[in-house]
């Protein structure tokens, strides 16, 4: 049950940089995969298409723990720092699990392991720093994300650079996520922490459904229904782009752009932080998405006027990767400031799980859809969600709850 320590809380920005760092080391066995795909895929003769479930399967499995935390109340009745340690600690065993050299089906099932276990790091992650950070918790947040999207980046750049051996990809990730875990552990609840509250499944639900997180979460949806396909699928999209020029050594290429494309939205998450915190979050995250979604429109209109130019391709990606993930920690944000202070941890891990849900079916829809539509026809459709988000955020603006968020800039 959740108790607040008697140790002191230390300084807000220290327990931001522990945090941060334990996050993204935490969550390295999910990105592990990505960095050793190429190999796995030779080694098990996977073609491209069956190498993306090893990434859908972490996104299920996180989907699956997330929604068992939330219906256990677990991030509001557990300390954050309990949950992120037994977390890292299940996702690094679960990572190892493939030097055992299963065949897929049991991949499959590790990689769904580590979603599941790392359902107990993120959202009890920004739970935490909600507790540390009232004012400048966008940023706060953001800087978390960001964070977190650079440490999904890097893979990209291990196989640009000739990657490394599979097996010392997954051992070191494993023990780079236990030792994330640990490093929580010095960051006791912070001063704004609440008693654990009564143990009530369906507060999700209950307050998810409200007007104002409702509005949110629909936005929030929005922003994922675009982001892990691109995420996912970009090095593909851009591999037929150098292949159509002739370019050398498209693999590396294309491994190099993704890694610019992907960690460029680190700093976006921490403009968008920035922004948030003294614009508004519905006004930046609103933003945020008109260009996002126009973004992904203007690339499909280039790539149906004729073969176009790679330079010209990864300069507007470069802008889409900034702005596609510079409104994330935001919907965590108004989250953690309107809905129940009880059970704020609850509502952020049931928010993730639905967005993660949308996510799994979003990236597999490009493998069903690419031959019908071709990459135009697919970047229009993921342009829908972040233009419908986009509308849920100005709608938030309009409602009462506006007046809690940001210090009332809405």
């Amino acid at each position: 049950m959740f108790r607040l320590s008697a140790a002191s809380p230390p300084p807000p920005n220290v327990a931001l940089t522990l945090l941060a760092l334990s996050v993204v080391l935490s969550m390295a066995p999910w990105f592990s995969a990505a960095a050793a795909l190429p190999q796995l895929r030779d080694g098990w003769g996977l073609n491209a298409y069956q190498g993306s479930w090893l990434t859908l399967a972490v996104q299920w499995g996180f989907v699956l723990g997330a929604v068992l935390s939330a219906a256990l109340n677990l991030a509001d009745r557990v300390q954050p720092r309990m949950l992120i340690l037994a977390g890292a600690l299940l996702a690094a065993g679960a990572n190892a699990a493939l030097l055992l050299h299963p065949a897929l089906g049991g991949a499959l099932v590790a990689r769904a392991g580590v979603g599941a276990a790392l359902a107990l790091v993120y959202p009890p992650a920004l739970r935490a720093m909600s507790a540390y950070f009232t004012r400048g918790r966008g940023l706060a947040l953001g800087v978390m994300v960001g964070a977190l999207t650079l440490g999904s980046a890097l893979p990209h750049l291990v196989n640009a650079l000739g990657g490394a051996d599979w097996r010392v990809v997954i051992a070191t990730t494993s023990l780079l996520a236990a030792l994330g875990g640990l490093l929580a552990l010095p960051v006791p609840p912070g001063p704004r922490s609440t008693q654990a509250p009564p143990f009530r499944p369906a507060q999700a639900w209950r307050v998810l459904t409200a007007r104002g997180p409702a509005l949110t979460t629909l936005g929030y949806l929005g922003h994922m229904w675009e982001l892990y396909a691109l995420w996912t699928w970009f090095a593909l999209f851009f591999s037929g782009v150098l292949s159509g020029v002739g370019a050398v050594d498209v693999p590396r290429g294309a491994a190099l752009a993704t890694f610019c494309v992907v960690g460029v939205g680190g700093l976006g998450c921490v403009v968008g932080g920035v922004l948030g915190d003294r614009w508004g979050r519905t006004r930046l995250t609103e933003l945020a998405m008109w260009l996002s979604g126009g973004s992904a429109l203007a690339l499909a209109g280039l790539l149906l006027v004729g073969p176009p130019s790679p330079a010209l391709v990864l300069a507007l990606s470069l802008f889409w990767g900034f702005w596609i993930i510079a409104d994330s920690a935001q919907f965590s944000t108004v989250i953690s400031e309107i809905a129940p202070g009880a059970y704020v941890g609850t509502v952020l891990t049931a928010q993730l799980a639905l967005g993660f849900t949308l996510t799994g079916v979003t990236i597999a829809l490009v493998p069903a859809l690419l031959g019908a539509l071709g990459w135009p026809g697919l970047f229009a459709l993921w342009a829908l969600g972040p233009l419908l988000g986009a509308l849920a955020m100005r709608a938030l603006r309009a409602t009462p709850d506006a007046a809690r968020i940001a210090g009332g800039r809405g």
